[in-house]
């Protein structure tokens, strides 16, 4: 049971954590020159599914869909008992500790 219950809170976890991300270093990412290629490490690409460069010049960048990420966090909470209040604390704290990657230059 408390390893069912630890499992739980790390997904739990996890997946606040890729509904509060921010597509910021995606984008770093698909604009990176190859002189700058020592800092995709210091990245934070959670939220990126996807990402293509074309020839062209054009790129595609997909990401975490934030929106089903929220619904199903909010069913997991309604599923454990914690309710809606528990779930909109922890988004709330998660939001306050703010997010996005660091600089890289």
């Amino acid at each position: 049971m408390k390893k069912e219950r630890r499992w739980r809170e790390e997904v739990l976890r996890r997946m606040e954590r890729l509904a509060d991300q921010r597509p910021n270093d995606a984008v770093k990412l698909a604009f990176l020159t190859e002189a700058q290629a020592a800092c995709i490490d210091q990245l934070d690409l959670r939220a990126l599914t996807e990402l293509k460069r074309h020839g062209n010049g054009a790129v595609e960048i997909k990401l975490v869909d934030k929106m089903a990420a929220l619904e199903r966090l909010y069913e997991m909470a309604k599923e454990s008992g914690e309710g809606a209040d528990a779930f909109l604390k922890a988004l709330e704290q998660s939001v306050e500790q703010g997010g996005g990657g660091r600089p890289c230059s």
